[in-house]
């Protein structure tokens, strides 16, 4: 049963950071994509970042290029998003996603991702 529980959203001000975390169970997820997304309402849900084995790979939309990075501690089986230089645009509900094939990483297409966590608030201001 797999199972991602995201954490660490919360509101802060333009210029501050958050460190999103989503702990994975039911699987081993080493040779998994691993991605973040958001979404705002009435818009699609964006592909932020994404991670794969085996550097790993990292692939970040060009709107978070340079602020945010996607790290994951296999051990844990927790993926991070560290977020810096947060600006009110990055206002969302970010969600953790993973697909047992790695190479959907390539693309941020969110019909790709098979499993999904709950969502967790991110509020810039």
């Amino acid at each position: 049963h797999v199972q991602l529980v995201e954490s660490g959203g919360g509101s802060v001000q333009a210029g501050g950071s958050l460190r999103l975390s989503c702990a994975a169970s039911g699987r081993n997820y080493v040779k998994w994509c691993m991605g973040w997304f958001r979404q705002v309402p009435g818009k699609e849900r964006e592909g932020v970042a994404a991670i794969r084995p085996p550097k790993p790979f990292t692939y970040y939309a060009d709107s978070v290029k340079g602020r945010f990075t996607i790290s994951q501690d296999n051990a844990k089986n927790t993926l991070y998003l560290q977020m810096t230089n947060l600006k009110p645009e990055d206002t969302a509900v970010y969600y953790c996603a993973a697909d047992h094939d790695a190479l959907v990483c390539r693309n941020f297409r969110s019909y790709e991702y098979d499993y999904w966590g709950q969502g967790t608030q991110v509020t810039v201001s």
